[in-house]
């Protein structure tokens, strides 16, 4: 059975009507203001929805805790639905192999769920093989932050099922660009992150096959060589994209603005990095095995380091980031959008899925009303695969 969606495309001045059928946009149409009728909005907009590709957690229900049950994944689901985030990718921080590998049968459990599975393009695998210095290394606990070993990857694979299709790593660690090179060549997206690498080694993973720089500007140190050093390189290079926490917090408006312009919209993916706190009050939570603080103002810090300036992942949701980009950096709202669909979606591979608002491509959307005096969102509804996910 077909339904039909009335507003405008993000980005356009028409407004269309969207015929969809059986999970797919089946027509386009336009449709003149004066034919909408008392029930029609002309104010609705209409984007693809979003894709976050950092998610430690949502909603008091940490990945990296072992334990996941169905019913507290789905609950994830369901509120990053409530955010405009039809697809997101868990994310298994460092800690030991057999917590790890625990953390992500786990996941590859619940993914089975047919509801659930179409859900998760991927997992996202962040460390182990990371900087061991105070600063790059953020909240990642020192014990277990290790070399890198393809035959440990294996086995991590093993226990996820196949489902780790991203990985960030710090290329100066041992063994790392052997890695990075089987990493690319078996499909897997690989990131640069939590580094403390010197511009040359970013140059040869960058040769090697890496392709993103995750939360460029955080996972460093507090103070750096102002001309040479790994934020610049990653900044500079045109062959990575770089994802960006976009909360107030990670980056000072001014940097983002900066690192957007210097990298281009189309190089720009935001992420939540988000923990179990996110769309929870403030107060202290876990990620993983680490004790961590939510101020009133949603800063997230270790317990053991408060007011130290390290932060440890985020209490944002992504609708929040796209907001924050327009505001911080002066992108469009299309722009801005892009960011949190296009974009991401290009890394992963997911252009089917997302992107592009055009017939015959799986309806994947949200609808919504944008407020340009405040740059902000109010969301009507979440439409994954055709059908109305959350609607308000």
């Amino acid at each position: 059975m077909s339904h039909r969606i009335i507003g405008t495309i993000a980005g356009q001045h028409e407004v269309s009507e969207i015929v969809l059928q059986g999970g797919m946009i089946e027509a386009i149409r336009r449709v003149e203001p004066e034919s909408l009728g008392a029930s029609g909005n002309p104010h609705l907009q209409i984007a693809s929805a979003f894709l976050d590709i950092q998610v430690n957690g949502f909603a008091g229900v940490d990945f990296n805790s072992p334990g996941l049950s169905a019913d507290s994944f789905w609950r994830v689901v369901t509120e990053l639905r409530q955010k405009g985030v039809a697809f997101f990718c868990p994310t298994i921080i460092t800690h030991a192999f057999e917590h790890m590998a625990t953390c992500l049968r786990a996941l590859d459990t619940v993914c089975h769920n047919a509801s659930v599975g179409p859900c998760v393009p991927a997992i996202h695998l962040e460390g182990p093989w990371i900087s061991r210095e105070n600063g790059p290394r953020g909240a990642h606990p020192l014990e277990h932050v290790r070399s890198a070993n393809w035959d440990e990857f294996l086995r991590l694979q093993d226990a996820a099922g196949g489902r780790i299709r991203l990985v960030t790593l710090a290329p100066e660690v041992s063994g790392a660009m052997a890695t990075i090179e089987r990493l690319v060549d078996s499909g897997i997206v690989v990131a640069i992150g939590h580094t403390a690498a010197s511009p040359d080694t970013i140059r040869q993973a960058l040769q090697a096959g890496a392709r993103m720089s995750t939360h460029l500007g955080n996972g460093s140190h507090l103070q750096l060589p102002r001309h040479s050093n790994y934020v610049w390189e990653q900044l500079a290079a045109d062959d990575l994209c770089a994802s960006f926490i976009v909360d107030g917090h990670h980056l000072p408006p001014s940097v983002v603005k900066c690192m957007v312009r210097a990298k281009g919209v189309h190089r720009s993916i935001l992420v939540s990095d988000a923990i179990a706190a996110a769309g929870m009050p403030p107060g202290r939570y876990r990620l993983g095995a680490v004790d961590l603080v939510v101020q009133p103002d949603y800063r997230v810090e270790r317990a053991d380091n408060v007011g130290g300036g390290i932060l440890a992942g985020s209490a944002i949701d992504l609708l929040r980031g796209v907001e924050n980009v327009v505001r911080f950096a002066g992108v469009s709202l299309s722009e801005a959008l892009a960011m949190a669909s296009t974009n991401p979606a290009r890394l992963m591979g997911l252009e089917d899925r997302l992107g592009s608002i055009e017939t015959s491509r799986e309806a994947n959307l949200v609808v919504f009303e944008w407020d340009p005096a405040s740059s902000s969102i109010r969301l009507h509804q979440t439409i994954v695969s055709g059908e109305a996910v959350c609607a308000r």
